[in-house]
């Protein structure tokens, strides 16, 4: 295993930090403060190539995968609310990629971000009012009919609903099924029985717009439902069967993307410490405070989760990008251990800087308030214990038959070899 980035990921690293050291960071405060979509700053980003088609083009050249979780690190490093703004086209769009036919791929991957000049963006509508990380009890429903299908529900803090040309929705064909029993649709904005709520004030990453998306007699043609009718089929007959492979749209979505909310995660906490740093050491109070041991034991500790957190953000994107398995719940732990490193180390900051670092126009408290969806959102940080403990026990299990099958094996060997 090698921790060095190559020429082309160092490369790409400086491209992308530069960018947030430019436009981003400048801008964090304003629409920070003004919940405003940041249509500028997504086309100063489309304009060097770190926004659409081109950017996951060269990304996905990257074999090891790297090179896409260093580009959630350094878009939320320069403001988090902006940086998912921009990734929540790429959660949509990591949906039709994984669910979709190659036609539909083909179709539907540039409505979520739009072509040459022109910046679109896409949501991904999977939590309800009571079904957030539970995706398996989605009432959302899809009836099917000669012509297409017929969506019914709400859904509730979906990033970029109102204002994206691309809606893939998760809905229930099935409710006896489970996940088994669910599809995702492509509904695209305008379409009759399509609303949206008002946008909702948060806490954090506020540039990021967020409202409801209601479903009312939405219907949609056809081939909007992503993998299509015979996808579709296999995969409700497997969840009858009881087989678990029958697995959700929505959690497959997830765990692609879990490493790179890691990453971004690493990115609010990195700001965090590196702006801390900078601010101390700018005056003579500051450096005092810096030579207390209580300063250094906390940079010391802050300093560690960030390279330990970014490391295994590395190692689910290297996984992921391979093809390898996350039978130990690689995914969920990189998302685990970043969220909750994240909201640590900016508490432990905020604590240190005293109550300056509260003032609205000190990034301090906007990194702050950002770090804390990081615990919520793509599954909370109670649901990301379950999968690890699920898929660790299920390891144990696991290496308990093979260990009987490999003693069964060597005592029928031996009693074969007594017997000649």
């Amino acid at each position: 295993m090698f921790f060095a980035l190559d020429d082309g990921q160092r490369e790409w690293r400086d491209l992308c930090h530069d960018f947030a050291v430019e436009v981003m960071r400048p801008a964090a405060l304003g629409y920070d403060r003004d919940q405003e979509v940041p249509w500028a700053v997504l086309r100063a980003a489309r304009a060097r190539g770190l926004h659409g088609l081109e950017a996951i083009e060269r990304m996905a050249k990257d074999p090891e995968g790297i090179s896409a979780a260093i580009y959630a690190e350094e878009m939320h490093w320069g403001c988090a609310g902006i940086a998912l703004a921009m990734s929540a086209s790429w959660l949509a769009a990591t949906a039709i990629a994984s669910a979709g036919t190659r036609e539909q791929v083909a179709r539907w991957l540039p409505e979520c971000f739009g072509v040459d000049g022109e910046v679109k963006l896409a949501a991904l509508a999977v939590t309800e009012p009571a079904a957030g990380s539970d995706v398996r009890s989605l009432r959302t429903s899809a009836r099917r009919h000669r012509d297409g299908w017929t969506l019914d529900g709400n859904k509730v803090l979906i990033s970029n609903a109102g204002v994206a040309d691309v809606n893939v929705v998760v809905a229930t064909v099935d409710p006896g099924l489970g996940h088994g029993g669910q599809a995702a649709f492509v509904v695209r904005r305008g379409t009759p029985g399509l609303s949206f709520g008002a946008k909702v004030g948060k806490l954090g990453v506020r540039a990021s717009p967020t409202a409801e998306i209601s479903l009312q007699d939405c219907h949609v043609p056809g081939e909007h439902l992503l993998g299509g009718p015979d996808r579709l089929a296999r995969k409700m007959e497997r969840a009858r069967q009881g087989l678990p492979t029958a697995t959700s749209d929505a959690l497959a979505t997830f765990e692609e993307t879990r490493p790179l909310v890691a990453a971004g995660a690493v990115g609010v906490m990195r700001a965090a410490y590196e702006w801390t740093i900078d601010h101390l050491t700018h005056s003579p109070a500051g450096v005092a405070v810096l030579r207390e041991d209580r300063a250094q034991h906390l940079l010391a500790d802050v300093a560690t989760e960030i390279d330990a957190a970014r490391l295994l953000a590395w190692r689910a994107a290297r996984m992921s990008r391979r093809g390898l398995p996350m039978r130990g719940g690689e995914g969920s732990m990189s998302k685990l251990k970043a969220a909750d490193s994240a909201v640590w180390a900016t508490t432990s900051l905020m604590d240190l800087l005293g109550p300056e670092a509260a003032h609205v126009d000190n990034p301090m408290q906007k990194f702050f308030r950002d770090a804390k969806v990081f615990q919520i959102f793509e599954g909370t940080a109670q649901i990301q214990r379950r999968v690890i403990a699920g898929q660790q026990l299920t390891g144990a299990l696991r290496r308990q038959r093979e260990a009987k099958a490999r003693t069964s094996r060597e005592g029928a060997d031996e009693d074969a070899g007594a017997g000649g």
